[in-house]
């Protein structure tokens, strides 16, 4: 987890949620936000490696709201929408879309 000052900041750049990263796009993890999903969500992404500073790659969606899969490091997870929605995201240029 990260404090408020980093998550302030995160907000300030060019940021947006991983649920909201399109199919094949990379981008690094800004912050993962405590407060839109709450506590225990933010711990679990953060004790799986959803940490600031890792890049990250959404490799496929289900279609109508289901989960995503994203590749953080060298493993891959299945995220629920609104566990996606906390990843706050720094997009990296240059990047499929």
């Amino acid at each position: 987890m990260v404090a408020s000052a980093e998550i302030a900041a995160a907000f300030s750049q060019d940021i947006q949620t991983l649920a909201d990263l399109a199919v094949g796009q990379s981008a690094t993890v800004a912050a993962v936000d405590p407060q839109h999903a709450g506590i225990s969500v933010a711990r679990r992404l953060a004790e799986i490696g959803f940490l600031v500073g890792e890049n990250i790659r959404v490799l496929a969606r289900v279609p109508g709201g289901g989960p995503i899969a994203v590749r953080i490091g060298s493993s891959t997870f299945a995220l629920r929408p609104h566990e996606a929605s906390c990843v706050r995201l720094q997009l990296q240029r240059g990047t499929g879309g």
